[in-house]
């Protein structure tokens, strides 16, 4: 078994946030505008999870899945044309030299990360997953938000279907740049906070 090597993305492997500006591209500014006035409450309150359910909804809510597909595909391109971290990815391309078999795990949406982790040449992509039926996105989270123990417990699952563990025992890298990486930061044999600034290319 290769050493299994954890990427989060936003802040990460990016210089910034990819989820607002990708909503903005799928539905403009009045669509951003509506959601930041009814998630006010959650806002302030800093309920990170509510405030994302809510902008979602607002946002991705009777969206046809194959016009969003387009955008996002735009999109990723746009991200790994300017926004990816230099030092980040040169560690990232360090262990899939290595052997490492590496996952992303991101609160950022799949429509837009599968493209940007085909770019990346990473296979496994655990996510936060919008809801469709028949072709309509209907605004709702699957399976939540992948954040905070979020992250841990889709690693877990992830781990039976490749006959590991569920006790993270094998993860041998993590990397992330906020609090909602730090419960999978805190299962890796080794850690990288990477928002403390650049990081050498090889470990």
């Amino acid at each position: 078994m290769p050493d299994v090597v954890a990427f989060d993305v936003d802040g990460t492997l990016t210089v910034r946030d990819c989820v607002l500006p990708f909503m903005r591209r799928v539905g403009g500014m009045g669509a951003l505008m509506s959601a930041s006035s009814v998630s006010v409450p959650a806002i302030v309150a800093r309920r990170r999870d509510e405030v994302k359910a809510h902008f979602c909804r607002r946002v991705f809510s009777g969206r046809d899945v194959g016009e969003v597909d387009q955008i996002a595909h735009r999109f990723a391109k746009d991200v790994a044309r300017s926004w990816l971290r230099r030092d980040t990815l040169a560690r990232l391309r360090w262990h899939q030299q290595m052997g490492h078999e590496v996952v992303l795990v991101s609160a950022s949406l799949r429509p837009y990360l599968m493209p940007l982790s085909t770019h990346l040449g990473v296979e496994h992509v655990l996510c936060t997953d919008l809801v469709q039926s028949d072709g309509i996105y209907t605004g709702d989270l699957e399976g939540g938000n992948c954040r905070g123990v979020g992250k841990v417990a889709r690693l877990q699952s992830w781990s039976l279907t490749r006959g590991l563990s569920d006790d993270l025992s094998w993860l041998t890298h993590a990397y992330g740049d906020s609090a909602g990486d730090r419960e999978m930061l805190s299962r890796a044999a080794r850690a990288h906070d990477v928002s403390r600034g650049e990081i050498e290319p090889t470990c």
